[in-house]
């Protein structure tokens, strides 16, 4: 590795010399009447169908929320249109620019992504479309697909382009790193680079003994016994634990339309456990789970199950911010089914259960098999400057992108005992160097910093983001 490295930033030095003489230059005007010296705000809004919500400036940066005009149906853009929320992180035009998706609610607080802080550049930032409130009015469902969220991010790129003319990498975590992997498939020639944390990819639908062999080998016998044995018990004691969940309810206004009852929210909480754990926790964090479930106290069962799942989760209030996921994991994305050979049949009445069951009835939902299949091939056979970062401790790298012989500068690697929030920081010391390095070419930033190989931006405790994104278990 270590070879093939020193070969891979001699050989970076010499392009990122010719790429900075060519893309030097001025930026280019937003639009008639607006030229490089222009104010950032008024070239922003400059841009046919940008409006500003606020601007939140922080040092060293100005922070933009906004709206954009998006049309509901891509393909047919005098059908309608709807306000979709961007924010923009603005350093310097001539600074590359880093496009980021949650692939959910975008956060109107700054925050710097990792590939933003290693290329020390700009970040737009996008609310996936259906995520109140950027969701059409009337919402037709039939248009939330990944290729018309993918169009989104083009339309947004080919708007910004013009004021962001550097080079520019997307990236997203979970769903997010879904999202760019989408974008990149639909829209190869947009982004400079991709690069795509703990990103799940679901190519069969039917075919989930990936997750269970994940589930088997995990961690430790001991941590796996562990959690094992509380999620039995939760399900062991369920008449007295749906007792303190029915008052619980009451005293939050929780009701359960959509999933048909408290009975089936309270087993898909359960059942999320062993999974939330791996998701959001670490192995050392085994010593925080009751170590003899059968000696536990109703409330140490309750309250360790509800830090790891959450009682809200199934809720028609939990759900309801999450309608626009469940909808796609039902359509295109798909959704893990995994066994639990630990718990007796007696004390399961439903099991994993589906999309279907969390997303309300009156909206229509027909699954597209073909829609991941499309991806991963193109992936296999295509993938040109991506990145993808896996954690060894994550459930969701069961099922996961892999490279073919097509695959062209492109990369999958893990991050040894880290979760759904593994990066690039937590990789060993060669993939980490490699990966920063490729990340600063693809930006088109100085030779010699792509031949450092660190990054170009100090570290910013309440501007970078480092912990993983936590959403319910099962919302990747």
């Amino acid at each position: 590795m270590r070879k093939a490295l020193r070969w891979l930033l001699a050989l970076t030095v010499l392009i990122g010399t010719l790429g900075s003489a060519a893309t030097a230059g001025a930026a280019t005007a937003a639009g008639p009447g607006v030229t490089a010296t222009t104010d950032i705000e008024d070239q922003l809004l400059a841009v046919p169908g940008m409006s500003l919500i606020q601007e939140k400036p922080y040092a060293g940066y100005r922070y933009f929320v906004l709206n954009y005009t998006q049309p509901v149906d891509h393909r047919h853009p005098d059908r309608g249109t709807f306000q979709q929320r961007i924010t923009v992180l603005h350093k310097d035009t001539s600074r590359p620019t880093v496009f980021y998706t949650g692939g959910y609610n975008v956060s109107t607080n700054p925050g710097r992504r990792e590939p933003t802080q290693i290329v020390d550049g700009n970040q737009v930032s996008m609310e996936y479309r259906f995520f109140t409130p950027s969701r059409p009015a009337p919402a037709d469902w039939s248009k939330l697909d990944i290729w018309q969220a993918a169009s989104d991010q083009h339309r947004i790129y080919t708007a910004l382009k013009k004021i962001y003319t550097k080079n520019w990498i997307s990236t997203g975590g979970s769903k997010g790193g879904m999202t760019a992997t989408y974008y990149e498939r639909f829209y190869p020639r947009d982004m400079d680079g991709v690069v795509a944390y703990v990103a799940p990819n679901d190519v069969v639908n039917d075919e989930d003994s990936a997750y269970d062999r994940f589930f088997a080998t995990v961690g430790t016998a001991q941590c796996r016994d562990r959690l094992n044995a509380v999620q039995r018990e939760a399900l062991v004691r369920r008449a007295p634990l749906e007792k303190k969940y029915e008052a619980y309810a009451a005293e939050n206004g929780y009701t359960f339309t959509t999933i048909g009852s408290l009975d089936r929210a309270y087993e898909a909480v359960v059942l999320d456990y062993v999974w939330g754990f791996w998701q959001y926790s670490l192995l050392s964090d085994c010593d925080k789970i009751p170590a003899d479930a059968a000696a536990a106290t109703d409330d140490e069962i309750w309250t360790t199950v509800d830090t790891i799942s959450g009682f809200s989760a199934y809720a028609d209030q939990g759900l309801e911010t999450y309608t626009p996921y469940y909808y796609q994991a039902g359509t295109q994305l798909g959704a893990p089914t995994i066994h639990f050979p630990h718990i007796e049949k007696r004390y399961l009445r439903y099991g994993y259960q589906p999309p279907r069951n969390f997303v309300p009835r009156d909206i229509t939902m027909k699954f597209q098999p073909w829609a991941m299949r499309d991806v991963d091939t193109w992936v296999r056979h295509n993938a040109h400057h991506m990145l993808f970062v896996y954690g060894q401790n994550d459930p969701w790298g069961a099922e996961r992108f892999r490279l073919g012989k097509g695959a062209k500068d492109s990369y999958v690697f893990t991050a040894p005992g880290l979760n759904h929030g593994a990066n690039v920081a937590g990789l060993v010391a060669d993939q980490k160097e490699l990966a920063t390095a490729r990340i600063l070419e693809w930006a088109g930033v100085a030779a010699d910093a792509v031949a450092r190989a660190k990054p170009l931006a100090a570290f910013d405790a309440r501007l970078d983001v480092r912990d993983v994104e936590r959403e319910p278990a099962l919302r990747p």
